[in-house]
Order: C-alpha cells, then sequence, then structure tokens
C-alpha cells in the first residue's frame, strides 16, 4: 500500500510540474505579429502550391501547433489563406498585382516565436521591404483605465 502511495504522489508531482509548465505556454498572454511584404517575388506569390507549403512551413517553423486550415483562390493568382492553430491563428493575404501580401500571426502563452515565422516566410517571398510590428496582448489599456 505504501507503494501505491509514494506512486500516487509522484504521479501527482508530475502532473503539477507539467501543470505549470503549460500554464506558461498557454498563459493569458499573447503576441500578435503583423507585418505588410511589398516588392515581394512575383513567382513566389502566384505559385500558390509552394506558397502554402511555405506558410504552413513557417508555422511549424515558429512552434505552433496546426488544428486546420483554410484557404480561398482569387482569380486569377490572388490567395488568402486562414490557419487555426492551437495557439490562435495565422493568415496570409496576397495581392501579386502588387507583388505584396499582407501575414498575420497572434499567437497565446510564449512558445511561440514570431521571428521565425517572419524569417521563414522572408525567405521564401523575399519583399524588398518590410513593416511589421509585433504587439503584446496582454498589456493592452482596458475600460477602467481610460
Amino acid at each position: 500500500m505504501k507503494r501505491v502511495f509514494s506512486f500516487l504522489f509522484f504521479c501527482l508531482f508530475l502532473f503539477n510540474l507539467r501543470a505549470e509548465e503549460l500554464s506558461e505556454e498557454y498563459a493569458f498572454s499573447g503576441r500578435h505579429f503583423i507585418a505588410s511584404y511589398t516588392q515581394c517575388d512575383h513567382d513566389a506569390l502566384v505559385n500558390l502550391n509552394d506558397l502554402k507549403k511555405a506558410f504552413l512551413g513557417a508555422v511549424d517553423q515558429c512552434g505552433a501547433t496546426l488544428l486546420d486550415s483554410a484557404d480561398y483562390i482569387f482569380q486569377p493568382d490572388g490567395l488568402t489563406m486562414v490557419v487555426l492553430l492551437s495557439e490562435s491563428h495565422a493568415s496570409i493575404h496576397t495581392y501579386p498585382e502588387h507583388n505584396a501580401c499582407f501575414i498575420d500571426l497572434f499567437t497565446c502563452g510564449t512558445k511561440c516565436q514570431a521571428e521565425k515565422f517572419d524569417a521563414a516566410l522572408r525567405s521564401y517571398l523575399h519583399p524588398k521591404h518590410v513593416a511589421h510590428k509585433i504587439l503584446s496582448r496582454s498589456e493592452l489599456t482596458t475600460d477602467d483605465e481610460e
């Protein structure tokens, strides 16, 4: 009986350690990466199969967990793709006629690295200009503070 209690105590101890780790990964905080890529490689924007693979690869490289994705092709070759993540979501909206796209990655917790997501997409799209910002979603002003 003593072994059973010791084993149960050990299991609870391990579970508590993992729970603390998970609470840090998925704390009520988040990072919202937004970017505009301009003067991108036109062929990279219009090769939709490769673009989708590159986008999903960027999601994977940043450490996010893919749950599902949906996309819509605007004729002749524009793309909107939204990816549902365990941590939240990512999206890309392309404008091949302008050699540009908008990028969005929102992740809860501290596990995902938007910088790796950005680097992977820059490597594929080769934008000459990037305007980006990372917003901390845990530091927003509340109605009470206005």
